[in-house]
């Protein structure tokens, strides 16, 4: 396996490491938004079910992110290849700022509720902080799905098989 190869190997990895978090976030956001005040906060910030989610999904985002952009000097001169790998990337980038803008102010925010009572409008935090996961799954799927479409610009038409070559079905 070539260099480049495994490069794209641990990227594509890594975003799809970094995709399963966010899709658990997806997945469970309509049964989450019929959970009154009391268990949505006992669940998310009180037991902080998501723990994990911050320190090992940041190295997750993190990691998706630098190995992307590196994919991208790494084919620069393979034709259309590096503009999927390039958008890939962006996505991943753009999931990752809006993390930033929409879902760490409401991390700060819940932290405040372990001491302070819970705001009568604890709803508007609540959907900012599920529809931008919700947001961040559709946007990695739409990274991941770019990283994919690079590789398989890659992939050879044809398979030599037994001595003949072979249409591959795709």
């Amino acid at each position: 396996m070539t260099f480049i190869r495994s490069w794209r190997f641990i990227t594509l990895l890594l975003a799809s490491l970094s995709l399963s978090l966010s899709m658990t976030h997806l997945l469970e956001l309509p049964q989450r938004m019929r959970f009154d005040q009391h268990l949505w906060v006992q669940v998310t910030v009180v037991e902080n079910v998501y723990r994990l989610f911050g320190s090992v999904g940041a190295v997750f985002e993190i990691a998706t992110i630098l190995t992307a952009v590196i994919l991208i000097v790494l084919v620069r001169k393979s034709g259309s290849t590096v503009y999927w790998t390039m958008g890939g990337a962006l996505f991943f980038v753009a999931a990752f700022l809006s993390w930033i803008v929409f879902v760490m102010p409401m991390n700060g925010e819940f932290a405040h509720l372990l001491t302070h009572p819970v705001p009568v409008d604890w709803t508007r935090y609540r959907d900012q902080w599920e529809y931008a996961h919700a947001g961040n799954a559709v946007i990695k799927i739409i990274g991941f799905s770019l990283l994919v479409i690079s590789v398989l610009r890659e992939t050879p038409r044809t398979i030599a098989t037994s001595g003949a070559m072979v249409q591959p079905v795709i």
